[in-house]
């Protein structure tokens, strides 16, 4: 079979139907022809980066000596891969660098990491020694000695009466009680108790200049010469008065309720037995009645109605 030129331009596949023949192209791969425009162009390049235009000029002037491939003495050809292009590709980034080894704790720090702790269940002991504490207190503790009677009533009394005379009976606007000094000014103690009940005006108005004892070592004390006296009568109950009184005697004063010169007046009156008192607290007996009462073998002096002077004892 005569060999068919395809015409310039239109490449023959294999097996294609020649134009105007009806035959088939055995011919594989037909060469498409280069322009020559292309070709000068070719040549001026190489030209002008050194090579010259021999090469090109021999390639063209030699014909291709190379068979011509049928279709069926080998297979088509596949067209190679055409060259990557576009920019190069980044290179990896390099691997951070390792951190700093941490720095070695303080010695005060390992130590109390090494530390043993305290177990969770001895928290619920531990929260209770406040409480046993408390109570360990408590029970070694004796309890303070509290006083009944006249004289536990007359000690919350006085307090009242301790800006005036002092809170131990030292004095200050009032006289003063301790050293026995109230038992000069009052040897009985109906005395000192009509003079707290009536006040210095009680006395004043019944025209009393001497209160208490006119024999008093020192001379006597005179109605309002050092402050006045409230009159407590209207303030406090009658066993209140005998209270406080036995107290400024007793507590304050400095008398011995075990001595033979106090010891009825101690008995009578402040003891925690006291007839007068309980007579007067369960309001049996009145003091400010003008007659007097025996309790036992003690008569008592009434402290009556109104004030009266004092007594030497």
């Amino acid at each position: 079979m005569d060999e068919v030129r395809p015409r310039t331009g239109s490449p023959t596949r294999i097996g294609a139907q020649i134009p105007g023949t009806g035959e088939r192209a055995s011919i594989i791969g037909a060469v498409t022809e280069i322009p020559e425009h292309l070709l000068k162009r070719s040549r001026e390049r190489r030209s002008a980066i050194g090579k010259g235009d021999d090469d090109a000029e021999a390639a063209e002037s030699t014909p291709s000596t190379a068979p011509a491939t049928t279709a069926g003495s080998a297979p088509a050809t596949t067209p190679s891969a055409p060259a990557a292009t576009g920019p190069a590709p980044r290179a990896a980034a390099p691997e951070p660098a390792a951190p700093p080894p941490p720095k070695p704790e303080p010695v005060y720090v390992q130590a109390e990491k090494r530390r043993k702790k305290i177990p969770f269940w001895a928290m619920a002991t531990l929260s209770l020694m406040p409480v046993w504490a408390f109570m360990y207190v408590r029970a070694v503790t004796e309890s303070p000695e509290v006083v009944e009677g006249p004289l536990g009533i007359g000690g919350e009394i006085y307090n009242s009466c301790a800006s005036c005379h002092g809170a131990g009976g030292g004095g200050g606007v009032g006289y003063a009680f301790e050293g026995q000094a109230v038992q000069q000014t009052f040897p009985r103690i109906e005395d000192q108790i009509r003079y707290v009940y009536y006040g210095t005006e009680g006395y004043n108005a019944a025209d009393v200049e001497i209160y208490g004892n006119p024999d008093r070592p020192g001379g006597p004390h005179l109605t309002g010469g050092l402050g006045v006296m409230p009159a407590f009568g209207s303030q406090l109950t009658q066993y209140e008065i005998i209270g406080v009184v036995c107290h400024e005697r007793y507590t304050l004063g400095g008398a011995d309720p075990t001595s033979e010169e106090w010891a009825d007046e101690y008995e009578t009156w402040c003891s925690e037995e006291s007839p007068v008192f309980a007579a007067v607290q369960g309001g049996v007996y009145d003091y400010t009645s003008p007659d007097g009462q025996m309790f036992g073998e003690v008569e008592v002096m009434p402290v009556g109605p109104e004030p009266v002077p004092g007594s030497a004892g």
